[in-house]
């Protein structure tokens, strides 16, 4: 057979793809591990990857089943009544070289770094369904979420619902009955006092309570975060995109397992005397 021979084979590959991405150790580290040269990881990784970020998002409750698109969990989610957490994160990436055009397009607004933002979908225990809509760190969440279709998905299922933050109020706006949002903050509320007391505590109280449902999806991003590489992304720009998929769908799998809680039955039960 033509082409160099394999010095590690396929479990072997898909544990240094794996420790690469959860540590960020380099591939000579990695070679020195398993006594193989740099270039060996190297191309080990370079195979797993695209693998691993096609696999799509593991459903809770039904292992075999992969969502890989938009369609497939806006589907899912209507035929299994799942209430979606929308929310986006935000990663370090490096500055792009001076006179490149297009240069400002990864100064974020919020942090003021160079970050490439990606949205996160999850359901109400904190289990990524979805993860995409890749794009600069300046632009804002709601224009991400027309141009991919997230928008577009809920119009066409109008049985889904999602709990998001103030970042896509548009969104809640378009679909008042669908999606929800924390409240306005009162007119002529400009310090944290003024107002009528109901009226301030009543908004906080609105507020914090819708801040308990979408909670969770903060907690799917910040698993993510463990992971090295999203930690602050040193390589590629254009490679980042797959990283964080081939990083999402370990997550997923793992965050799939989770046995989903059940809400105990408040329904009233005979009781039986029994003679003693």
């Amino acid at each position: 057979m033509a082409g160099p021979k394999y010095e590690l084979v396929f479990i072997d590959r898909l544990l240094v793809t794996t420790g690469h991405l959860r540590t960020g150790l380099t591939h000579t580290a990695l070679g020195v591990l398993y006594k193989v040269g740099s270039s060996t990881i190297g191309r080990a990784i370079l195979e797993v990857h695209p693998l691993s970020a096609d696999r799509g998002f593991a459903v809770p409750d039904r292992p075999g089943i992969r969502l890989r698109t938009l369609e497939d969990l806006f589907a899912d989610a209507a035929a299994e009544d799942v209430t979606l957490r929308i929310d986006g994160k935000e990663t370090q990436v490096r500055r792009p070289r001076a006179g490149r055009p297009g240069r400002r397009a990864f100064v974020s607004g919020k942090r003021r770094q160079n970050t490439v933002k990606i949205t996160t979908i999850s359901d109400g225990r904190g289990r990524t369904l979805w993860s995409g809509a890749q794009r600069p760190g300046r632009m804002h969440n709601q224009t991400s979420v027309r141009t991919e279709g997230i928008a577009e998905q809920f119009h066409q299922h109008p049985g889904v619902r999602a709990e998001v933050d103030d970042g896509y109020r548009g969104l809640a706006s378009e679909s008042l009955d669908q999606v929800s949002a924390p409240p306005r903050k009162p007119k002529g509320m400009k310090a944290p006092n003024d107002g009528p007391v109901t009226e301030r505590y009543g908004w906080r109280e609105m507020k914090r309570l819708q801040s308990l449902r979408r909670i969770c999806v903060e907690h799917a991003n910040a698993e993510v975060r463990q992971w090295r590489p999203l930690q602050w992304y040193t390589g590629r720009r254009e490679t980042y995109g797959e990283t964080h998929l081939a990083i999402d769908a370990r997550v997923s799998d793992r965050a799939a397992k989770q046995p989903t809680r059940h809400n105990a039955s408040t329904e009233l039960v005979h009781v039986r005397a029994t003679a003693c």
